[in-house]
């Protein structure tokens, strides 16, 4: 046996491996990621087909993240037919679109033609018109109808999240025929826990949960067990909406329906876990102002999606330096003042950063609304107070001794009290009134309530200053 035959044995895949690819941190281990990247540079087609083709796809994906940019075209192409395209779900859309844009249409309408219609839209609704007509011109005619009615409703919708492989049956099927047809029929969803009842037009009637079906004699009828469909969601509802109907009224499935209520898709847990944590994503990345970013965008990519929340603290900062402006005369004569506004400053934005936080979150998951408002605000208003004064009397006392005067101790104490209560206030209020207003709050909420912290910082501690030494 040959030097490269006995490191290919080595390289071939153990069980330990193949249990788990994971270091204790959650990591992908990295001689594992030696291995595949080796195996990448000598076409080790058969460990790759023994051992990566057969990860399963969140772990493929995460692989995928993990190795070198010039490594992914590689495997893919190695792998052929064997790569799971269900693995770009797992993957950042930067990766995503690198990947696909190098596979020939030919070998994409292939692997589609093999997944869930919700993972094929997933896939196709990045491409670029062209690529995407040409695929789906590949498939065969049901399928292509069926990818092409979810591509048609607006993204982040239940439409496009949709499952459109579901089964259904009439109300005058007897549960043997239903049984009979499931055991028969070979083109059904790989997993399912609800049958769907439906009108001839395809008008959704009810359901049957599957443990009902197996109770149930073969001579009864569908209709006399089957109930109304809980909660059946428009195709055309957001996709967050969606999830708070399954958070709330904890559903595994829920049918999907058109405007005319006829039966269009299923919305499964699995879809809804992902549009949960999409959108936690998409809310915590907001209130750092960086927008849709993602760890694989380029430099040019990140540097352009920070600028313009960047630019607008850059006025807003500009505007609290006017403040300060305003009683240069102040600063000048009593140089204390300059050393302790930014902790009057600082400590506002913190106060008001948890408070914001606190509410878009609220706002998000739909626990703060009209009824309660008032109550909350009540409650900010009194923590904002609380916190002033505690932390206004730490700062003041420290500030009284460092400085040798009681004034500078009782002015900065104040000032503290006023700007953690107008903090609170801001944190809160902005957040509601966006709402309200129709804007998104997680984007704009940080920097209007980071400029009126600092502007009511610096305006009630200098100001106060100006009354009571300048006067």
């Amino acid at each position: 046996m040959t030097e490269r035959e006995d490191e290919m044995l080595d390289r071939l895949p153990t069980d330990e491996v193949q249990a788990d690819i994971y270091d204790e941190e959650g990591s992908i281990r990295h001689d594992f990621l030696t291995m595949v990247g080796a195996a990448i540079a000598d076409r080790d087609v058969l460990y790759l087909r023994q051992t990566v083709a057969k990860l399963h796809e969140s772990e493929l994906g995460h692989l995928i993240e993990a190795i070198q940019p010039d490594q992914r075209h590689a495997l893919v192409k190695l792998l052929g037919t064997d790569f799971d395209l269900t693995a770009l779900t797992e993957v950042d859309e930067a990766i995503r679109m690198q990947i696909v844009d190098q596979m020939p249409n030919a070998q994409i309408a292939a692997a589609i033609g093999e997944l869930d219609s919700d993972d094929a839209v997933y896939i196709l609704e990045d491409l670029d018109d062209e690529d995407r007509e040409e695929i789906l011109a590949q498939l065969p005619f049901t399928e292509r109808v069926r990818l092409r009615r979810a591509l048609d409703y607006p993204e982040s919708s239940a439409g496009r999240r949709m499952q459109t492989e579901f089964v259904a049956v009439p109300p005058f099927w007897t549960v043997g025929q239903t049984i009979d047809y499931m055991r028969d029929e070979e083109d059904l969803p790989e997993s399912f826990t609800q049958i769907f009842v439906i009108d001839p037009t395809f008008k959704l009637l009810g359901a049957v949960n599957l443990d009902a079906i197996l109770r149930t004699k073969r001579q009864v009828k569908i209709e006399t067990i089957m109930h109304e469909t809980n909660h059946p969601i428009p195709a055309e509802m957001d996709q967050e909406d969606a999830a708070q109907l399954f958070e709330q009224y904890d559903l595994l499935s829920a049918a999907v329906v058109d405007e005319n209520e006829r039966l269009v898709g299923v919305l499964t847990i699995d879809d809804v876990v992902d549009v949960i944590q999409e959108e936690a994503e998409e809310d915590l990345l907001r209130l750092g102002g960086v927008g849709d970013e993602e760890l694989s965008d380029s430099v040019r990519e990140t540097s352009r999606s920070r600028i313009p929340w960047l630019a607008v603290n850059l006025v807003t900062a500009f505007m609290a330096a006017s403040v300060i402006g305003l009683f240069e005369a102040t600063i000048e004569k009593i140089v204390a003042l300059a050393v302790l506004m930014p902790i009057v400053a600082g400590m506002g934005g913190n106060a008001g950063s948890q408070t914001m936080t606190v509410t878009v979150r609220a706002l998000a998951t739909r626990d703060l609304d009209i009824h309660n408002a008032f109550r909350v605000v009540r409650r900010e208003a009194g923590v904002g107070l609380i916190n002033g004064a505690v932390f206004g009397c730490a700062v003041g006392l420290v500030a009284g001794l460092w400085f040798q005067d009681v004034s500078i101790g009782g002015l900065i104490t104040t000032a503290m009290m006023i700007n953690m209560f107008a903090a609170a206030m801001a944190g809160i209020m902005i957040p509601m009134i966006l709402s309200r207003a129709g804007a998104d709050p997680a984007v704009s909420s940080a920097v209007f309530v980071t400029a009126i912290t600092d502007m009511t910082g610096f305006f009630s501690f200098l100001g106060l200053s100006t009354w009571w030494f300048m006067s």
